[in-house]
């Protein structure tokens, strides 16, 4: 089938359109100027967005909705016997995965594509951040905070996009350069192995016609870059040998300052993030963004301002001397850079960590894997797993993750919470004058300091 052209105005639905991966696609087509409409069965935060961006939304799913239209787009979410994608089929209407789309809209411009088990939507974010002179258009996973938004279409020469590897569709994408933060265990429901993972990671960077930008203090990630045979690889990190190479690094409360070093010389920024991950994340954009052209200083400025990413270290409220933070970290290096990062600032007396799993067919491979995650913690509170909408395997709960830590860590204070309606309760009562609670999960977790600050009154 040949790609979708998009030059010409065209008549398009998207289905699960609440969803973020799905919105930005709907913000962005409607924004080149095609006629959009979207479907989805509730309400979300994000379809004010959609709606704003001229995307007519339909609470619902109803086949009349496709008639008429050039093409039907879909996520790996969305069950192929959904009665829209039954309708588009039964009209003859082309029906396109999430992927297929985002390819096409990939080919209107210098696509830019962030790839990584890790710090994609950072990465991407501070990506467009250095672009920010060239006005790039962005389909990103995450809203930026300053822009209120995680997508838009500039009609500028350059797309930001985040390549999602989960199912191995981002090796689809007609990418112009790309950046792979980190390449580490996750996925396995769909690759079988790390060692699929890893093979799939080499054949998406071979695809990309133009620079891959690799994470090179990343031992698996530089493996995999070395087996790709790449024509133009590009590094970063703290070694010697990279392209560009940062030094250093130090914590200022909400933010870091360090020294990039390249071709350019040696320059001093100040980031306005916690944490050496996010250095890494800048120094990704930085080198991604001077390979293709863009001035350091100017690259720099726009990393500087950069506003940060929704749910990522946000401080949500504060309330009796404590402070309460959203994060969505959900993977063992995710958590452990996240309380890292808070542990450097220094501002604390005591840090709780709050942590919701996610998924059981992740858990019933990866729980030992955090057992390690949660050494910068004080109290860390484990709760059940969040399904997102993965079936129960017998055996496979939120405890397995306790008996980890308590395994690895036996005199570490770890509270088990069974219920999430009981946790809000539970984790206001744990948190002191001076604390820093920090909830982490990609499920309903997020609404948790929402919660506690309701139960202490400050809401």
């Amino acid at each position: 089938m040949a790609d979708l052209d998009l030059s010409t105005t065209r008549r398009l639905h998207v289905i699960g359109v609440g969803g973020p991966g799905m919105s930005a696609l709907a913000i962005v087509l409607a924004q080149m100027g095609h006629r959009v409409s979207g479907s989805d069965v509730r309400e979300t935060a994000v379809l004010a967005n959609v709606r704003a961006a001229g995307v007519s939304v339909t609470l619902g799913h109803d086949p009349g909705l496709v008639a008429g239209c050039d093409a039907v787009t879909y996520s790996t979410a969305v069950p192929l016997d959904n009665v829209e994608v039954r309708a588009a089929n039964e009209l003859g209407v082309r029906v396109m995965h999430r992927s297929q789309m985002l390819a096409a809209i990939c080919s209107r411009s210098v696509a830019l594509g962030v790839a990584g088990t890790h710090g994609k939507t950072t990465t991407s974010s501070l990506l467009r951040a250095a672009l920010s002179s060239l006005e790039p258009n962005f389909v990103i996973g995450g809203d930026m905070i300053d822009l209120g938004t995680g997508a838009a279409w500039t009609g500028g020469p350059h797309l930001v996009v985040e390549a999602d590897e989960s199912d191995g569709t981002y090796r689809t994408l007609p990418l112009r350069g790309a950046i792979v933060t980190n390449v580490d265990v996750d996925h396995l429901d769909h690759f079988g192995t790390f060692e699929n993972l890893q093979r799939d990671f080499a054949a998406f960077m071979a695809g990309v016609e133009g620079p891959v930008v690799v994470g090179w203090d990343d031992d698996t990630a530089r493996s995999v870059a070395r087996s790709a045979g790449l024509r133009q690889l590009v590094t970063y990190g703290a070694d010697a040998s990279c392209t560009l190479r940062w030094s250093d690094v130090v914590a200022e409360n909400d933010a870091m300052r360090f020294t990039v070093h390249g071709t350019f010389g040696h320059r001093t920024v100040r980031l306005p993030l916690r944490g050496r991950h996010n250095v890494a994340n800048a120094c990704g954009a930085l080198a991604l963004a001077t390979t293709i052209g863009v001035d350091i200083d100017e690259a720099i400025r726009g990393v500087e301002a950069f506003g940060g990413v929704g749910r990522r270290f946000d401080v949500v409220g504060r309330a009796d001397g404590a402070t309460f933070v959203d994060d969505y970290a959900h993977l063992p290096r995710e958590i452990a850079a996240v309380l890292a990062a808070a542990r450097a600032g220094g501002e604390w007396k005591r840090i709780v960590a709050v942590f919701q799993p996610n998924r059981y067919n992740r858990m019933a491979t990866m729980a030992p894997e955090y057992a390690d995650a949660f050494v910068d913690a004080d109290v860390v509170v484990l709760t059940d797993i969040y399904s997102s909408g993965t079936t129960p395997i017998p055996g496979v709960t939120g405890h397995l993750v306790v008996d980890a830590v308590r395994g690895r860590h036996p005199d570490a204070r770890v509270e088990w919470v069974a219920g999430r309606a009981d946790l809000a309760r539970v984790v206001s009562a744990l948190v002191e004058p001076g604390d820093v609670c920090i909830s982490m999960g990609c499920g309903d977790i997020e609404f948790l300091p929402h919660e506690i600050l309701e139960v202490r009154g400050a809401l």
